[in-house]
Order: C-alpha cells, then structure tokens, then sequence
C-alpha cells in the first residue's frame, strides 16, 4: 500500500468546458471506480456551476459521478453570488459553505487537493 493521502478533492474552478469533460469529470469517477482513491469529492466553485447547469452532457457525467460514489459539492457562497444554488441543489449537488472545509482538508495529510 502506497503512502500518502487516501482521500482526493477535486476544486473546479474554471469554467472551460474541455477542462471540465477531458480532465476533471473524466478523472474523478474513475478515480472513485477504479478505487485509485477512498473518497473522492468534487468541489463545483465559481465559473464551474454555470457552465455545469448551462450543459446537459455536463450534468450527465455529474450524475454518473454521484452515482459511482463522488460527493459532489458547491461553495454556497459562490452559488448564491451566481443565483443557482437551488438549481445546483435539483441536480443533487450538496450546497453548503465550503471555505473552512476545503481548507481542513488543505491542511489534512489524509486528503490531496487538486484545482482546475
């Protein structure tokens, strides 16, 4: 068994759709399916939760994350600033004030932390 973290953060912040469907989205699930890693959480912040509501094969990878076991998250405060919390929230994305978690896990040696 390797060393190091077992728990993987996933922060995406941009709002490039090819960063999103052929880096972050691609890499977290199978990450969680492939058991490259125990618990992997996907951090929807910023320009991410337009582009994720604005695109229909966006939510379908998103719900196909959730499904193989990737918590899905968004920063309440962002979503709120965007008027999409609730919309976030209809595509079971868990919205809640994320700062002080992130940075647990920022100074956490059980989790990595990735962002895009």
């Amino acid at each position: 068994m390797s060393e190091g973290p077992t728990k993987l953060v996933l922060v995406w912040t941009t709002a490039d759709r090819e960063v999103a469907m052929n880096m972050i989205l691609m890499y977290g699930r199978n990450a969680r399916r492939l058991g490259w890693w125990d618990q992997v959480n996907l951090l929807v912040w910023g320009p991410s939760g337009p582009l994720l509501l604005a695109d229909e094969e966006l939510k379908v990878e998103i719900k196909a994350m959730i499904d193989e076991g990737v918590e899905v998250i968004a920063c309440k405060a962002c979503a709120d600033r965007y008027g999409i919390s609730d919309a976030l929230s209809e595509i079971s994305v868990k919205v809640f004030y994320t700062g002080e978690a992130l940075t647990n896990a920022v100074k956490s040696p059980d989790w990595a932390v990735l962002t895009f």
